[in-house]
């Protein structure tokens, strides 16, 4: 599933979202000069386990990459899972 999802970035509202049968699945940042907190990461329970969440945050840290910008991740699921499961944006992320 997580393949054939299309994660677009809502700049205005720090948001990058997944639109799935009506719901929402969302990785909202706060921008902080040249860093992105990536602070909640949201999956409707209906659609959990099946890589939306690791396709919300691969979309954001690629974002930081193309940009020049270092990712803080204040959200325990991108603190700890997705960046076990990704050690390659390790060199992107600024630990508190």
């Amino acid at each position: 599933m997580a393949d054939e999802l299309q994660v677009t970035h809502d700049a205005t509202a720090h948001r990058f979202v997944v639109a799935m049968q009506g719901q929402e699945a969302f990785l909202a940042y706060r921008p902080h000069g040249s860093e992105l907190d990536f602070y909640q990461t949201f999956v409707p329970e209906s659609f959990r386990g099946r890589g939306v969440a690791e396709r919300l945050v691969g979309a954001g840290y690629e974002y930081a990459k193309a940009k020049g910008l270092t990712v803080r991740p204040t959200c325990p699921y991108v603190s700890g899972a997705y960046l076990k499961r990704h050690p390659e944006y390790e060199s992107l992320t600024r630990r508190a």
